[in-house]
């Protein structure tokens, strides 16, 4: 899969994410779309690094979706526990 797969599978896998833990974010739209971004990346290079799985090169891989939507949500809960108070 090429960066511009991955740009896509990580916007797809932060809507997810979103979906999956609802409530109020400290940021906004763009912010939760970059986390998803970043999930991905990291949740694909945690798969393939410590969990022997390599990222596979189908788009429509189910541990590929899984890696990009788990490293989604590991990224939205600290960005919750980091920054959750700061819109009061």
């Amino acid at each position: 899969m090429g960066i511009v797969s991955w740009i896509i599978l990580g916007l797809l896998a932060g809507a997810i994410a979103k979906f999956l833990l609802p409530g109020r974010d400290p940021g906004s739209f763009i912010g939760t779309t970059v986390i998803g971004i970043a999930g991905a990346f990291i949740g694909g290079w945690i798969s393939a690094r410590w969990l022997d799985h390599p990222i596979a090169k189908q788009f429509y891989d189910g541990a590929t979706w899984a890696a990009a939507i788990g490293g989604s949500l590991v990224l939205l809960i600290l960005y919750r526990i980091l920054f959750g108070d700061s819109r009061r």
